[in-house]
């Protein structure tokens, strides 16, 4: 790795803000160390109590401050805390196949029936699955409390065999729909949270807007969405984001297309794909193909969450960091949320893509985990609180 490149890793990401309006100044003071934004008093007072992480200033790792290096290096250093699945297959309407990775947590001292056990469904991120390390930290997390867990692997990356030449993408909800059911089905009194990670937040997010009130979750959380998927693309195709963050992902998604050529060839140019060099390269020729969008920007613009945020109707918090170099600040809908009373947008100014990494040690538990197990925790262990906090009517919410 060459000086510069290592010196401009140190360098946190506000270059949106260069240039920009006086209110994009204000924003930046906003963020210089944390700011929760929501419209709502009562939501506000019900995180502070339940959630007190929110009120605390993110210090990061002194020697690990901008946005890529919290990124990279949490990738590199981040412990796998064990963790033992079981695996389940599910069919879908189209004929595939869907892998879901569980941790019943049997032993739950605090849950002990089954039925009733409060459920978390993660969502990893673009090419992640179960056992990515934020996965394995949640689970640990989830687990300590007497939860159960169970992680939604997209269609392709869990292991198991594409059966219809169907992925997936983050505008598309209609897998997601059918676990939530799936998982209903099984434990019908037991409530469900939905935790969505990159991606993984995006579909979540996206699923909750059009879902509203019919979701059968109580509650999301998201960490690092990509809320504008065009200006997300636009800041990874940045030369150094694109040589260490979109080269690496895009080569993750044309080996999952490899991987499952056979099928995939019967509706795509599998060569032309394989081509493409970044991540909306590969959408281009292959997500916005598949799921019939006429052009990557029509996909870009459906898959976008930050607009549809007025459309969902449970309790939602959002943590974002302002040098995320996927997840660009400029496209934060902070006045999209100012304006709800369910949506909280936890923002730190610094914290990287998925990272929020603390001590000079980085292994073990950091802000993001410990922001998702009190959260986790505050809804389950007060649903009504949490409910009235939001304005949420007992009636008005299937669970």
């Amino acid at each position: 790795m060459s000086y510069l490149i290592l010196f401009t890793l140190f360098i946190p990401h506000f270059t949106h803000l260069r240039a920009k309006q006086a209110s994009s100044i204000l924003f930046f003071e906003l963020i210089l160390y944390f700011e929760l934004f929501l419209f709502n008093e009562a939501f506000s007072v019900f995180l502070h109590k339940h959630c007190p992480v929110v009120a605390e200033r993110f210090s990061p790792t002194p020697w690990c401050w901008g946005g890529r290096l919290q990124t990279l290096v949490c990738v590199l250093l981040k412990s796998r805390p064990p963790v033992t699945y079981r695996n389940e297959l599910i069919r879908t309407v189209d004929g595939g196949q869907i892998s879901l990775d569980w941790v019943d947590n049997e032993a739950s001292a605090v849950y002990p029936q089954s039925s009733s056990r409060p459920t978390v469904l993660i969502l990893p991120g673009l090419t992640g699955n179960s056992q990515q390390s934020y996965v394995l930290h949640a689970i640990n997390q989830a687990t300590r409390h007497g939860y159960r867990c169970v992680v939604f692997n997209n269609r392709g990356l869990g292991g198991e065999e594409l059966l219809t030449p169907i992925t997936y993408s983050a505008a598309s909800t209609t897998d997601l729909e059918r676990v939530v059911q799936h998982v209903k089905g099984l434990f019908p009194l037991a409530p469900v949270l939905g935790a969505g990670v990159s991606l993984g937040g995006m579909v979540l997010l996206n699923y909750l807007a059009r879902k509203r009130r019919e979701s059968g979750l109580v509650a999301g959380i998201t960490i690092s969405v990509p809320w504008n998927a065009l200006k997300s693309s636009e800041s990874m195709e940045e030369p150094l984001n694109w040589l260490l963050f979109n080269k690496y992902l895009t080569n993750g998604l044309c080996r999952a297309v490899t991987r499952h050529r056979r099928i995939l060839e019967k509706v795509v140019d599998v060569d032309y794909v394989l081509k493409a060099r970044t991540i909306r390269e590969f959408d281009e020729r292959f997500t916005s193909l598949l799921f019939g969008y006429k052009s990557c920007k029509d996909y870009y613009h459906d898959a976008s969450p930050d607009k549809k945020l007025p459309n969902t109707a449970v309790p939602i918090l959002c943590l974002n960091a302002a040098d995320d170099p996927f997840s660009p600040q400029i496209a934060f809908p902070v006045s999209v949320v100012k304006s709800l009373p369910n949506v909280a947008l936890l923002l730190t100014a610094h914290g990287g893509h998925i990272a929020f990494l603390q001590g000079l040690f980085p292994r073990g538990e950091n802000y993001m985990e410990r922001l998702f197990s009190q959260f986790v925790q505050a809804v389950f262990e007060n649903p009504k609180d949490i409910k009235k906090a939001c304005g949420i009517k007992e009636d008005q919410m299937s669970e």
